[in-house]
């Protein structure tokens, strides 16, 4: 046989290059397995093949035997064919041995082999067999690697996590030290040419630079809370400042907010601003200044509140924050009770039963004095509802709110924000220091988001609160008197370093 395949069989060197197949059971017999010999090409085979399951002769009248065309050479490949060859003859196949019973014949003991067919040459899956095989080692490595690769990624996202958890905390806390000392400090005040709109600002009797400049970025005129008084002290201004309600613009630079302050023609007429937290010795001059109607007359008009359907023996808390705009013959009870009945509308607007007015009134008149975010007039109001819990042990029946001690001992307008300690100690029916419960009446006047947070507090298990930057307004809860101590050193640090900011 040549070398080479056949020009007639151009495929028998492809068939040779494939796995050999399994071993086939083969009909009984009692022949007995023999030594194979070399594979024979894919011609052979089909002969040798051909002639043992024939039983007719073949070429020469020999029963079961067929002289192949070619012997085999050394170079042949391996061929799909059952059964094994003679050692007296490579070209006669041999049926495989096999264990004959007399219901059924099991094959010969061996590893089982993918079938030599076209579809196991392009199939997708292959039959592993050996569990011990290299592939099958290379394959748990495999696994083992990529498992390791994934513990690995983990281990790197935890740290890289945990690398962005503290450089948060770090730069929430302290970014404004970060800032100052990279340089990075953005500008405290509006550039010129920004001032749009209009916003109307209150000056009360007693304001200061520190307070007016708070009023003006709460209003939206200045860009930081801090922004007008430090150019108050920048450029040594000395001004007096008027009571009464201006006329100025969103996004002003603090010299042409001072310049507008300064102005008369800033000041409106007949227009009167109420802003939240004011208290009836505030407001009453306010009301005067913006009318016209003498401050005695105001006086004489809230000194029975019976007059306004307030059962209370003060109109503290009933004078509604607001601007109102009145009518050149206006008189101080018209005033007076245009207030009081903003109060009671949004009262019902907040579905305020009306035996439990005064009793809103005097917890949203807290919420106003101590809170100045939305988001923390809930909070302070769950506070308060938290320590007048009968199940709460560590607080139950004391508030000590710092506004209810400085209201009672009259230290409320004096620009700080503490109490002192004779404020703390003195036993007036306002001091939640001394007396458990609420005080005896409001403290200030509150606006809809006080009286609505009143009446739905946030949901949350906090005992305490602290402001610890009181530019930004910064406040921070907690439940255990141990953290509380903690915020109130951050508050301390912050004061340390604004030793002009009203702690």
């Amino acid at each position: 046989m040549p070398e080479t395949p056949s020009s007639d069989d151009q495929f028998a060197d492809l068939f040779g290059k494939l796995p050999s197949p399994p071993q086939r059971r083969a009909p009984t017999t009692d022949a007995a397995p023999t030594e194979e010999s070399a594979p024979l090409s894919r011609r052979a085979a089909r002969e040798a093949a051909a002639a043992s399951s024939d039983p007719a002769p073949v070429s020469g009248g020999v029963t079961g035997e067929s002289t192949p065309s070619a012997r085999p050479t050394t170079e042949d490949r391996p061929v799909a064919a059952s059964g094994t060859f003679s050692a007296e003859d490579p070209g006669r196949l041999r049926p495989a041995a096999t264990t004959t019973s007399s219901n059924s014949a099991e094959p010969a003991p061996g590893p089982r082999r993918t079938p030599a067919t076209i579809d196991a040459l392009f199939g997708e899956e292959a039959v592993v067999v050996d569990p011990h095989a290299p592939d099958t080692r290379h394959a748990r490595d495999r696994r083992k690697s990529r498992i390791a690769g994934w513990v690995v990624l983990g281990i790197v996202l935890a740290i890289i996590g945990g690398i962005v958890a503290g450089g948060t905390y770090v730069w929430v806390t302290y970014e404004d030290k970060i800032r100052a000392f990279m340089g990075w400090e953005e500008p405290k005040d509006y550039e010129a040419g920004l001032a749009n709109g209009e916003a109307v600002v209150t000056i009360v009797d007693g304001d200061t630079g520190s307070s007016i400049s708070t009023t003006l970025y709460e209003a939206g005129v200045t860009k930081t809370p801090g922004a007008f008084y430090d150019y108050l002290i920048a450029n040594a201004v000395t001004t007096t400042f008027h009571p009464g309600a201006y006329q100025l613009q969103l996004q002003m630079t603090s010299e042409a907010a001072l310049e507008a302050l300064e102005d008369p023609a800033s000041k409106l007429e007949n227009t009167a601003q109420l802003r939240e937290g004011l208290t009836v010795e505030q407001s009453l001059p306010l009301l005067s200044d913006g009318t016209g109607i003498a401050l005695e007359d105001f006086e004489a008009a809230v000194a029975k509140p019976s007059d306004y359907g307030v059962d209370a023996d003060s109109l503290e808390g009933w004078l509604f924050p607001a601007t109102y705009t009145f009518n050149p013959d206006v008189t101080a009870e018209d005033v007076i009770r245009t207030l009081v009945d903003r109060t009671v509308t949004s009262l019902d607007a907040a579905g305020v039963p009306e035996d439990r007015r005064g009793e809103i009134l005097t917890i949203a008149s807290i919420i106003e004095r101590e809170a100045r975010f939305e988001d923390d007039f809930y909070k302070v109001s769950r506070v308060i509802q938290n320590r007048l819990d009968p199940s709460n042990d560590e607080t139950f029946g004391k508030l000590q709110m710092d506004s209810t001690a400085q209201y009672g001992y009259g230290e409320m307008h004096d620009g700080t924000v503490s109490s002192s300690a004779e404020a703390l100690e003195d036993d007036n029916p306002w001091n939640t220091y001394v007396h458990e419960g609420l005080p005896i009446g409001p403290i200030a006047n509150p606006g809809d988001t006080a009286i609505k947070a009143a009446m739905e507090p946030a949901d949350g298990p906090w005992l305490y609160f602290v402001t610890v930057n009181l530019d930004t307004g910064e406040t921070v809860f907690t439940t255990t008197y141990s953290e509380h101590l903690q915020a109130v050193e951050q508050w301390q640090a912050w004061c340390a370093d604004n030793p002009d900011s009203g702690c």
